[in-house]
């Protein structure tokens, strides 16, 4: 065993034994949840954080930044917009109205078991994909480093990512989030700054990166500009990765975790400070893996990060490889626990009247059986591009997110404006992202017929084709249109005043009242 194996295997050792820890009480089916509503600034802000810098944000950005330029970096900024535009808007909504899951909004405003179910079917989507992701990037790395096979590194994944979520909770993900924040954002930090001056300096990195990038004759100014992705790319970006973020249910689940009210904005402002920080590390890391291997795109960068970590030395190298394993377990066992708790709480008949006993052991099942499941599609899985197949899956979300803000400070927002809007968002989405994918082959310039009119269209379109437009448009017309035209009946409105009653101040000074409308 080298000595990179080694620091690896250690610290996932250590991680697994932390979880056995966590494991030795008996925990409530809110202690699992929502951490037992014990948890400071400090760690809701870790444990956020750790949910927007796993796979996406180290090495999805590094390689998408050598393949298109810094561009990418701009997810750091988007980071720390979404984890700051959730805390001062929404998760103090979520606690009011005591949500685990972002759908039951709508049970508690319309009683609409259609809306929970369909917010749940679009956070999903987005969570399915975290949760394929997570594993097969543990897999990569275990089996890159230490020469066992691809099945076998996913399977010691899933295995970490499931035991670690069962026995722990959100409180223990938070706790171990602070941990992995750390040693991510240091251990990644060293190695670029090693890195960089065995090259020669920030100077000699500019140079060597212009070389590689003539040697693939790609612009370099392009490369070089934080707007060379194009302006399409950037607002796509900014809609999927920020705007999407209030339906995440996981920050419910954080919402209702604090131990004061007053905790959760300053501990989501820290948590966008902290996820912002990452990229812009690995966006450095990216940089210098182009400077010194050249161009390589999507998840196969990886292998170059690897590289350029251990050739720095092997300790170092397992230094940084480990950073990129705590990111992915940041991100992965919160996401799990929130899939876990949105399952039981939107999808299972009757889970309002289980036990606190019967919940926790729910909780607990979905969890070993979802995350096995995303676990066995990651050992199929061919991902080119993390941070672009995770885009996909927040601009699902959007259309949940839209409906969401529209219900908490617009009164008069109709139940079925909001299902409608929020139908249209996501399938459109999906048509358009499954059409995009069918006929982008330049085969369908002469296919005739539908093909080619939908490939002239999408090269006319350029970046401007991406799905996240479509999920954040329908649902910002359907759902003040349908609100005008279908409005609420007296039925919808039997929990108007208890809701927003709930929701108190903070909703008042953001929402005309019925009465005004």
């Amino acid at each position: 065993m080298n000595t990179t194996s080694a620091v690896i295997i250690i610290y996932l050792l250590a991680f697994a034994a932390f979880g056995f820890y966590l494991n030795r009480k008996k925990s409530s089916a809110a202690d699992w949840a929502i951490g037992g509503g014990s948890l400071g600034i400090i760690m809701i802000g870790a444990g956020a954080a750790g949910t927007r810098i796993g796979g996406a944000g180290t090495y999805g950005v590094a390689g998408d930044v050598v393949a298109e330029g810094i561009g990418h970096m701009w997810y750091g900024v988007n980071s720390f917009a979404a984890l700051f535009l959730v805390g001062l808007f929404f998760v103090i909504p979520y606690r009011r109205l005591k949500v685990v899951s972002v759908g039951q909004v709508f049970d508690h405003r319309f009683g609409s078991y259609r809306c929970q179910w369909l917010t749940s079917l679009c956070v999903q989507a987005e969570y399915l994909v975290v949760n394929i992701i997570e594993p097969y990037i543990i897999g990569s790395i275990v089996s890159g480093v230490t020469g066992i096979p691809f099945p076998i590194g996913v399977a010691i994944g899933g295995f970490l990512i499931i035991s670690f979520t069962v026995s722990g909770g959100l409180k223990g993900t938070a706790v171990a989030n602070i941990i992995h924040c750390s040693v991510i954002i240091l251990g990644l930090s060293l190695v670029g700054w090693v890195v960089m001056n065995d090259l020669g300096g920030w100077t000699t990195v500019i140079e060597l990166t212009s070389d590689q990038l003539t040697k693939v004759d790609a612009d370099a100014t392009k490369w070089w500009s934080f707007t060379g992705i194009g302006l399409a790319t950037i607002i796509a970006m900014f809609i999927s990765a920020t705007i999407h973020t209030p339906a995440a249910s996981v920050y419910a689940n954080y919402a209702s975790s604090a131990k004061r009210e007053d905790y959760l904005i300053p501990g989501f402002f820290l948590a966008g400070a902290i996820a912002a920080l990452m990229p812009l590390v690995a966006g450095f890391i990216g940089v210098l893996t182009m400077a010194t291997y050249g161009s390589e795109s999507g998840l196969s960068s990886y292998l170059n990060i690897a590289q350029l970590a251990i050739d720095s030395g092997p300790i170092l190298g397992g230094i940084a490889l480990a950073a990129v394993l705590a990111a992915v377990i940041s991100s992965g066992a919160p996401i799990l626990l929130a899939s876990a708790t949105m399952f039981v709480n939107d999808w299972f008949p009757g889970s309002k009247k289980f036990t606190s006993d019967q919940k926790l052991l729910a909780y607990k099942v979905v969890t070993v059986i979802y995350g096995t499941v995303a676990a066995l599609i990651a050992w199929l899985g061919n991902f080119s591009s993390v941070l672009g197949f995770v885009l996909l899956g927040f601009a699902m979300v959007v259309p949940p997110a839209v409906a969401v803000a529209f219900v908490l400070y617009w009164r008069r927002t109709s139940e079925k404006a909001a299902f409608w809007g929020m139908a249209a968002g996501f399938f459109g989405g999906a048509v358009v992202w499954l059409f995009n994918t069918l006929f982008d082959g330049p085969e369908n310039a002469y296919a005739n017929g539908f093909a080619q009119w939908w490939y002239e269209l999408i090269a006319y379109l350029g970046e401007w084709r991406d799905p996240s437009f479509v999920t954040l448009l329908l649902p910002l017309i359907i759902i003040p249109v349908f609100t005008i035209l279908f409005p609420n009946k007296d039925q919808d409105n039997v929990n108007f005043e208890t809701f927003y009653g709930k929701l108190g101040r903070i909703q008042k000074d953001f929402s005309w009242s019925i009465e005004n409308d």
